[in-house]
């Protein structure tokens, strides 16, 4: 087991119960008008259902550190306590507006420093409700609400035979989440609809064991393409998270979860190509290892290469998008078309009205959809399943079909 700093774990208590104590001036100013024992009633419930919470939290975050999984009680506290703690940060901020007002009348004016106002409070706890439901409707609906972005894409050095060939694109499928069979099902049901020449997986198939993936095994298995099924690996899929009784079984992990990927009909590419023919003509699968920025750096593309003809078309599998920026957008050899995930668009943000936003922008400039540059393309994908926080916000899991065309 790894040890746990203590340290940052207590910095984070600290700002939670400042942030408690400012939402708890709120809540006062909410029944200051009420008797005596609502008050006290109140502030003994607060404070009971706010230490609850937070024991139950650190004591499912020790539980899963144990098992070396996510377990129920730890996904259950984190998600109430992310959703009450996005909207207790809703709540300071008008709350924190009303104070302002407060000390600009008591600066300006000759009037006494005047009362936070219960009004202030109900329209913080009005404006608050606004995340609440966003966070509840996410981890109830959201993360399963799939959704299929088509796209195409012209080349013009695309073998002629491969016009209107469709590749399909699921990433990120992190199976040790999944908690609802019939949803996952509809997923992958909805990935067979499409038909696709080729299916595509860009890595995390699980979040640390290869045993997560078991129980739904069958239903990716179904999954059939007339040109393949073809995969690479992510970084949660080397068991790096959690700790091991030895770097034997480790290593048995890793190479348990590989004959999964094959077991479920998937050609496990590790810095390696398949070449995917049709008419006389034919056209590359590359796939490499997990390279990532501060993720790992295991692939090697130079490898996955051997073999190919530097003028065919390809297309590569590499589950993190840093390589394409770091690498691939400027390798000698072109590479058509990269296809990757790993960011889950943080599973919470903004993609409405022409608006595209996400937390994650400060750590991906690019963090999902298409982007071209130097002739090379990067297609980012949302990813199929979740991870920490059991739900997703704006950022809805995807199956992604792209066609190519010539042109």
């Amino acid at each position: 087991m790894r040890k746990i700093n203590a340290l940052p774990i207590l910095i984070i208590l600290l700002l939670v119960l400042l942030l408690d104590l400012y939402v708890f001036q709120g809540v006062k100013a909410l029944v200051q008008e009420k008797s005596l024992e609502v008050q006290r009633n109140t502030t003994w419930a607060f404070w009971f259902f706010t230490f609850g919470l937070i024991v139950a939290f650190f004591y499912g975050f020790y539980r899963s550190i144990l098992a070396g999984r996510i377990t129920l009680i730890f996904n259950t506290t984190f998600n109430a306590f992310l959703t009450l703690f996005v909207t207790k940060l809703v709540f300071c901020f008008v709350l924190l507006l009303g104070d302002v007002y407060r000390w600009l009348v008591a600066v300006f004016s000759s009037e006494a420093f005047p009362p936070r106002s219960a009004t202030i409070s109900q329209i913080a706890l009005v404006i608050a409700a606004i995340p609440f439901s966003a966070f509840l409707f996410g981890v109830t609906k959201g993360k399963y609400n799939y959704k299929v972005r088509r796209l195409t894409l012209r080349f013009p050095d695309l073998p002629e035979a491969f016009r209107g060939f469709a590749i399909a694109q699921i990433s990120d499928i992190h199976a040790g989440s999944f908690d609802n069979r019939e949803a996952v099902q509809k997923g992958v049901e909805l990935l067979k609809e499409q038909k696709a020449d080729v299916v595509v997986f860009t890595g995390d198939l699980v979040n640390n064991r290869a045993e997560e993936v078991l129980p739904w095994m069958d239903l990716f298995k179904s999954v059939d393409a007339p040109y393949g099924k073809y995969s690479v690996l992510g970084n949660h899929d080397y068991g790096d998270y959690i700790g091991w009784g030895s770097l034997e079984e480790k290593n048995k992990n890793l190479q348990t979860l590989k004959k999964y990927h094959e077991e479920m009909g998937f050609k496990l590419l590790l810095d390696a190509s398949e070449r995917v023919s049709k008419d006389d003509h034919q056209i590359y699968i590359l796939g490499v290892e997990n390279w990532g920025l501060g993720f790992g750096q295991r692939g090697n593309l130079n490898k996955a290469l051997v073999g190919v003809d530097p003028k065919a078309f390809k297309v590569l599998l590499s589950h993190d998008p840093t390589h394409w920026e770091a690498q691939v957008k400027t390798l000698g050899v072109k590479i058509h078309l990269t296809l990757s995930g790993h960011t889950h668009g943080m599973q919470f943000g903004i993609e409405a009205l022409g608006i595209k936003w996400s937390p994650v922008k400060y750590r991906y400039p690019h963090w999902a959809g298409l982007k071209e540059e130097n002739g090379r393309n990067l297609y980012i994908n949302r990813g199929f399943g979740f991870l920490g926080f059991s739900g997703r916000i704006g950022i809805l899991p995807e199956i992604t079909v792209i066609t190519l065309e010539k042109g």
